[in-house]
């Protein structure tokens, strides 16, 4: 599954914090350090605050799965699997996952596991959860797209039955697809459960305590967790939420202990602050250019022409502070969870995507395709980071015997470019970012199906579905390695997407604390179980 994530202006919110942040100076973006984890924490604490960009707005992730309200239930319910902060996926509640055919995977259940009132984890709960993740306008329904039947097979059994091989489904039953509820709970709260004031249906380390609309939500250690192994050592996390400034006031002042930052802004503003600290890891995040099909851009070698002229290094410093890092492909480095040498070394290999400008080149198949005169239309909302990328592609377009212009949106109205095609028929170019929810690159390649609803540009070759279509049934990692790694070939060689820059997961710490992962995983992982105090 897809999600957005919005960004605010730097400039803004750096100059509002004053102090140490407003002088900050930007970091080299080729040496940010992807780490998975801060450091291990040794000691308890009683609370922390940590902070979100805004209030959930529900607790049942089948209504809505936000970032803020996975950040609070990831330490809250369990999945079947567990994505790690390395981004590997791991067996959680089903202890093993097995494949006796392609088209069905069985599940063998942990005996052990109980939700929070003590009742145990059952088949019963799994194939319950399940269907109601598959059901219509839940938030997790197209995981189960390619899902037959789910069916309870033993007492600690689960059988699914594919309508064809699924190579991602162990990645979704890591997400939000594969949470275990409480039926008895849910259906006992019905429309009320998720909203303030009634109890979780779950069986994480933690388990809410109090929901205060409008202030605040307190998780809190459930001290009969099942697993023993897992030894959290803060007793509450209280979650409160800020935008911008108060947000960055907050962790400065020591009044919040943490956040996971959803835009570069308050990294920025906090980078050289000593009161805390900031650390770095893996994402599946890029922010890219969408070609539309209205001019210049159907021709491939102009998008190939683009993509070697414009300035990536300039882009990430400019337009994040240097907290992005150029980048060749449209998914991150956290997509890498297999295989991770052979993705690498292929992504070593792509030409088409430098880090500094190839004008020469970019030149040469601008005469290729006719030198065309029409002007390429860059759209922007006024924010920093695209009116950054949008003046870098007109910079570029100029230096390569193009022209280009831009056209401001209203940023109420930029989200509609995915839906209305009066409007993407106004303009050329897109810049906006995009992030999997899943480590593994073959969620995203779909895109450059012929007729995806995000393939603006047209690209149609039959070669590439039918490659998409077999990495998506092939369950042996090396060799759909082999297949998204020719995909991603493809696509870069067309520039279906133009790639920019790859943004890296943030988390901010107060000095005090440490311990929690620094990769995306906080979105499903029980990130709160390491958090603690410094040794």
């Amino acid at each position: 599954m897809r999600k957005l994530i919005p960004l605010i202006g730097l400039a803004g919110l750096v100059a509002a914090c004053g102090g140490p942040a407003a002088t900050t100076k930007a970091p080299d973006p080729a040496k940010l350090t992807l780490v998975e984890r801060t450091a291990k924490a040794a000691g308890p604490l009683d609370g922390a605050v940590w902070m979100l960009d805004k209030e959930p707005g529900t607790l049942d992730l089948d209504a809505d799965g936000a970032t803020a309200n996975r950040t609070v239930m990831a330490n809250v319910c369990e999945r079947l699997m567990q994505t790690q902060p390395d981004m590997t996926v791991k067996p959680w509640l089903a202890e093993k996952a097995e494949q006796p055919d392609p088209k069905t995977m069985v599940l063998t259940l942990r005996q052990d596991a109980t939700f929070h009132d003590g009742s145990p984890v059952t088949a019963d709960d799994v194939v319950w959860s399940l269907k109601r993740h598959a059901g219509e306008g839940m938030d997790e329904s197209d995981e189960f797209e390619d899902v037959e039947s789910v069916a309870k097979t033993g007492e600690h059994e689960v059988t699914i039955a594919f309508k064809k091989p699924n190579a991602l489904f162990v990645q979704a039953i890591a997400g939000g697809a594969g949470i275990v509820l409480n039926q008895e709970v849910v259906e006992k709260l019905g429309k009320e459960f998720g909203t303030p004031g009634h109890e979780d249906a779950c069986s994480g380390p933690y388990r809410l305590k109090e929901w205060a609309s409008g202030s605040k939500l307190t998780i809190e250690r459930y001290d009969a967790y099942w697993n023993k192994d897992v030894k959290p050592l803060t007793k509450s996390v209280t979650f409160q939420w800020a935008s911008d400034t108060a947000l960055v006031n907050s962790l400065v002042t020591g009044a919040a202990q943490g956040a996971y930052l959803t835009d570069t802004g308050p990294a920025v503003a906090l980078q050289a602050n000593q009161a805390v600290s900031v650390a770095y890891g893996a994402t599946t995040r890029v922010f890219v250019l969408l070609p539309t099909d209205r001019g210049v851009l159907k021709d491939p070698k102009i998008r190939r022409a683009l993509s070697l002229a414009v300035d990536r290094a300039g882009i990430a410093k400019s337009g994040f502070a240097g907290l992005a890092r150029p980048w060749k492909v449209p998914v991150g480095v956290g997509a890498w969870s297999y295989e991770k040498e052979a993705f690498q070394a292929a992504y070593d290999q792509l030409q088409g995507a430098p880090e500094s400008p190839r004008l020469e080149e970019a030149k040469k198949l601008v005469q290729e395709a006719g030198s065309p005169k029409e002007s390429i239309v860059v759209a922007t909302d006024g924010e920093q980071y695209r009116s950054v990328i949008a003046n870098a592609v007109v910079d570029a377009a100029k230096k390569i015997g193009l022209t280009a212009e831009i056209k401001t949106v209203p940023a109420s109205e930029f989200g509609s470019f995915y839906t209305d095609k009066s409007l993407r028929a106004q303009v050329d170019l897109v810049p906006d970012d995009w992030y999997i929810t899943k480590s593994d690159p073959i969620g995203f390649y779909d895109n450059g199906l012929t007729g995806s609803a995000n393939n603006w540009v047209g690209f149609s070759s039959p070669g590439y579905d039918k490659l998409v279509a077999k990495a998506l049934e092939t369950t042996d990692d090396a060799a759909r390695a082999k297949d998204v790694i020719e995909l991603q070939r493809r696509f870069t060689a067309d520039m279906v997407w133009i790639s920019l820059v790859e943004v890296p997961n943030a988390v901010v710490l107060g000095g005090k604390v440490t311990g929690p992962p620094a990769s995306q995983v906080h979105m499903s992982y029980p990130w709160a179980a390491d958090l603690g105090a410094k040794g």
